[in-house]
This record gives structure tokens, C-alpha cells and sequence, in this order.
């Protein structure tokens, strides 16, 4: 039996909420395209500290705006 919990991002929602494009996404941080489109279409990839300090800043909002943590869960080894 595996225990295991989850960080996830939320920006896909974030940004289609907000309206903006990935690349709009992508030129108010400043980060590299396949960074800005990782991010977005990856919910398991976790901003490292300097690029969320980048997204609060440019869009003034908290970390929980953007990241969900999933409570543990189990699941059973095969």
C-alpha cells in the first residue's frame, strides 16, 4: 500500500478565468514559452520559487490562488 498527497496547479483555470492566453500568461511573468505552457498544461508541475513569486506579483494574488494540495490517499500495490 502506497500513501502519497498532491500539490497541483491550477493555472489553466486561473488564466481561462482571467481570460488571458498562455502566451499573454507567459509575457506577464516572464518566463520562457515552454516554461509558461508547462505550467499551464501540466497540473502536476509546480512552479519553482522565483516564477511563483513572478505570477503573485504580476497578478497581485496569494500562492492558494494558483496551487491546490489534494489530501493523501491510498493506493493499493498490485
Amino acid at each position: 500500500m502506497k500513501r502519497f498527497m498532491t500539490v497541483q496547479n491550477t493555472l489553466k483555470a486561473f488564466i481561462e478565468e482571467k481570460g488571458i492566453t498562455v502566451y499573454r500568461f507567459r509575457k506577464d511573468i516572464g518566463v520562457a514559452q515552454s516554461t509558461a505552457y508547462e505550467l499551464v498544461n501540466n497540473p502536476n508541475r509546480i512552479p519553482n520559487a522565483d516564477v511563483l513569486n513572478k505570477i503573485c506579483e504580476a497578478y497581485q494574488i496569494q500562492p492558494g490562488k494558483i496551487l491546490s494540495w489534494m489530501p493523501d490517499s491510498v493506493e493499493n500495490a498490485a
